[in-house]
C-alpha cells in the first residue's frame, strides 16, 4: 500500500476518472463481481474444507494488486487505466472486502465484518496516504524509489507468503501426506504435493486467477472496450492484493489455514500474470483489434 501511495497522484486520478468513467467503473465492478463469485463457486465445486473455502473467498474479495500495473505495462495494456482501477478498488476495499466476505464466507466460518473493515482501513488507507504525503514532501527521494515500488510490493507479498508457509509447515505437510523425515525422491515429493489436499488448494487458487484473467478479458471485449483496455481490465481482475488477504486472515480468523490460499496466490498469481504479460508483449494490440473487427464484420 505504501508503494501504491508513492506512485499515486490524486489530481491525475480524478482527472482520468472524469475523462474515462465507463472503463474505470466497469473494471471496478468486474473486480468485485467476477472474483468473489468464482471464489465461492470453486470452493463449492471442489468441496474445500471450511477454513480453506473462507481463505479462497477472502482472496477473491480483495482488491487488485499493485503488481498488475507492472504486468499491464509488460503486456502493452492501458497502464493509466490499470493504476486508477487499482487505486479505486483498493479504496473501495474498506467496505466491499468485509461486506462480500461476510456474505459469501459467513456460511463457512464466523466473519466480523466491522473488524475486517477497520483493519482494511488501517492496512489500506493509512499507508496509501503516507505514501502520497511522502511523494509531496520528499519528491527527490520518491523519484529514485518509485521505479522499484512495484518490485518492493511483490517482494513484500512473497515474504508474507513465506511467513504463512513457515507457520503452517506441519499442517501443510499433513495435507500432502508426507512426514518431515520422509526419504522420498524429489519427483515423488512433487507428485504427492499435487495429489494431496494442498494440490487441490493450489489448483483452486490457479483456477480462480485464470477465471479472473479470462472472464475479465471476455466481458471487456463484449462491452466494446479497446484491446489495451481489455488487457488492463483482464490483468487487474485476475491479480489480487494477496498480501492484504494474508494479513486479514491472520488477524481475524481463528484457523491459520484461512491464510493459506492468499499466501499460495502470492506465488501462483505472479507466475500466471507475468506469463500472460509476456505473451501479450509480443502481440500488438492493434492486430488484436483488427482481428476482432474482422470477425464481427463476418458475422
Amino acid at each position: 500500500m505504501l508503494a501504491m501511495g508513492i506512485t499515486l497522484d490524486f489530481e491525475d486520478l480524478i482527472r482520468l476518472f472524469l475523462k474515462r468513467p465507463l472503463s474505470i467503473l466497469f473494471g471496478c465492478v468486474a473486480q468485485y463481481t467476477i472474483m468473489p463469485s468464482f471464489a465461492f463457486i470453486i470452493s463449492k465445486v471442489l468441496g474445500l474444507p471450511p477454513s480453506l473455502s473462507a481463505g479462497l473467498i477472502l482472496l477473491g474479495c480483495c482488491p487488485g494488486g499493485t503488481a498488475s500495473n507492472v504486468v499491464t505495462l509488460i503486456a502493452q495494456g492501458d497502464v493509466p487505466l490499470s493504476i486508477v482501477m487499482t487505486s479505486c478498488t483498493t479504496l473501495a476495499a474498506v467496505l466491499l472486502t468485509p461486506f462480500l466476505t461476510k456474505i459469501l464466507a459467513g456460511t463457512y466460518v464466523p466473519v466480523d465484518a466491522i473488524q475486517l473493515s477497520i483493519s482494511t482501513l488501517q492496512i489500506v488507507v493509512a499507508p496509501t496516504l503516507l505514501g502520497s504525503y511522502a511523494k509531496r514532501a520528499f519528491p527527490a527521494v520518491v523519484k529514485i524509489v518509485m521505479p522499484f515500488a512495484p518490485l518492493f510490493a511483490v517482494l513484500a507479498s512473497s515474504l508474507l507468503a513465506c511467513s504463512v508457509f513457515s507457520e503452517n509447515f506441519i499442517r501443510l505437510k499433513s495435507m500432502v501426506g508426507a512426514s518431515v523425515a520422509s526419504d522420498l525422491s524429489p519427483l515423488q515429493r512433487a507428485l504427492m504435493l499435487f495429489s494431496g489436499d494442498l494440490g487441490v488448494v493450489m489448483f483452486s487458487v490457479a483456477l480462480l486467477h485464470y477465471a479472473g484473467f479470462f472472464v475479465g478479458y471476455i466481458s471487456a471485449a463484449i462491452c466494446g472496450f479497446k484491446e489495451t483496455e481489455r488487457r488492463a481490465i483482464s490483468i487487474e481482475v485476475g491479480m489480487q492484493n494477496s498480501s492484504l488477504g494474508v494479513v486479514l486472515a491472520a488477524a481475524h480468523f481463528p484457523s491459520p489455514m484461512v491464510a493459506v490460499p492468499p499466501a499460495i496466490s502470492a506465488v501462483i498469481m505472479n507466475v500466471m500474470g507475468s506469463s500472460l504479460g509476456v505473451l501479450w508483449r509480443y502481440k500488438d494490440p492493434l492486430d488484436s483489434e483488427k482481428g476482432t473487427k474482422t470477425k464481427s464484420d463476418n458475422l
